[in-house]
């Protein structure tokens, strides 16, 4: 019974990078022995076992053989005779494929660490293509080390998409491994990485849908609507915000995509194509409430919220009740988090200040402080009570902006179709 440090530990530490977690592969056992020497089984798919007293995960070496399609179509073969060669081989990536023995010796048969001197992205063997999932890892670990992925890799990606393979991913796994690329340094490269081999658009089709959509200049220096929403998500990533409001970031321009050609550059009425296609993707994909509840939030309210210097104090109340700002403060502040993201996802706007962000904190503040107990209590038709905390909440609100007015009015940095009305839309 031999046992080896295997994966992302030996990875991130040739790499000078924290080491979280450390996995072992055991080799020359067998599942009786594990548990015989105290170890507690936990695998459903294939034989891991967690240390008696560290908890660490322990794997026995192992191959598999294509059974089906997906993730899931492999029958899984552990035994004693299997080598650590053998497990290493059946691995995604050769910086995957390293391990370490118990006195520090590196084995390192397919050559990673070179691959991680290099900066390489290289699949370790053809079984590659037998897993649609492991293009998702490519592109995740292309966000999280900027490395580039290799021309024979790229070519094998191409090959399973058009084979179809990705589309027989299990929307729950499809999408942990989209939120591991989303909470990376550089989500950006994952989108780039999936559109490189086609998996984008059998995966996200409405974010590719967005490459190759005009903008007006005057307004996107990038024009690229596609390019837009890659400065934009890494911009989130950038100032390190929540998962839901980088998926935020990723979505709420969606309905750019579906613009007839004949309107272009303009967008009106995007906000509202948005949230439906936002609705379709969360429910294909099983995305969590928190990141879907969010998404649509920001795509139907970013408009507004980005002129917010030209709202009427009422107008700004709508906004902050529709958004349910009053009874959500902490998801509204994330909503003005992913808008400024699309303010700065912008050449030239990196730096700036976003104005409407301190002004609807302030406005939200002197909306909250109004006391809609009291207001109640004093309304002698029920039916009015709703009419009543909302005219107080304007009074509120006006006087506290009146108290100060700085940057109001001011010129605004989008193109608007109707700047009083609280419906008014941003055509971008």
């Amino acid at each position: 019974m031999e046992i080896y440090r295997v994966g992302g530990s030996v990875r991130d530490e040739l790499l000078g990078l924290p080491v979280k977690d450390h996995d072992y592969v055991v080799v020359g056992s067998d599942p009786e022995e594990m548990v015989r020497l105290g170890y507690r089984a936990v695998g459903k798919d294939f034989p891991v076992f967690l240390h008696p007293e560290t908890n660490e995960e322990y794997a026995l070496a192992r191959t598999e053989r294509k059974t089906g399609r997906g993730y899931k179509g492999f029958a899984v073969f552990a035994a004693r005779e299997v080598t650590l060669e053998q497990d290493l081989a059946r691995r995604d990536l050769t910086i995957n494929a390293i391990a370490r023995t118990q006195d520090g010796q590196l084995i390192d048969p397919f050559d990673g660490a070179r691959d991680l001197r290099q900066g390489v992205l290289r699949h370790v063997s053809s079984a590659f293509a037998e897993d649609p999932v492991r293009i998702l890892r490519v592109a995740r670990f292309a966000a999280r080390f900027a490395f580039e992925i290799a021309p024979e890799t790229l070519a094998l990606m191409r090959g399973m998409v058009a084979a179809g393979e990705v589309d027989h991913l299990v929307p729950e796994r499809a999408w942990q491994e989209i939120a591991r690329g989303l909470s990376e340094q550089r989500p950006s490269l994952m989108l780039e990485a999936l559109r490189a081999c086609g998996a984008l658009a059998r995966i996200l089709p409405e974010v590719d849908a967005l490459f190759g959509v005009p903008q007006p200049p005057q307004y996107h220096p990038e024009i690229d609507t596609g390019l837009h929403v890659l400065l934009v998500i890494d911009y989130a990533a950038s100032r390190r915000f929540s998962l839901p409001v980088r998926f935020a970031a990723l979505t709420h321009d969606l309905g750019k995509g579906t613009t007839p050609r004949e309107q272009w550059p303009r967008h009106i009425g995007h906000e509202a194509r948005s949230v439906d296609l936002i609705r379709a993707m969360c429910e294909r994909l099983r995305v969590p409430n928190d990141c879907r509840d969010l998404a649509l939030i920001v795509a139907r309210h970013h408009g507004q919220v980005h002129r917010a210097q030209e709202l009427r104090p009422a107008t700004m109340v709508k906004l902050l009740e529709h958004a349910d700002a009053l009874r959500r403060p902490e998801r509204f502040e994330e909503l003005l988090q992913a808008c400024a993201c699309d303010f700065h996802g912008r050449p030239g706007f990196e730096s700036l200040a976003y104005a409407p962000a301190p002004l609807l904190r302030k406005a939200l503040q002197a909306a909250r402080e109004v006391d809609s107990a009291s207001i109640a209590r004093a309304q002698s038709e029920p039916s009015k009570i709703a009419q009543a905390v909302h005219a107080a909440r304007v009074h509120a609100v006006s006087a506290a902006l009146a108290r100060d007015d700085a940057g109001r009015p001011g010129a605004s940095v989008h193109e608007v179709e109707d700047e009083a009305g609280d419906g008014g839309q941003d055509e971008r």
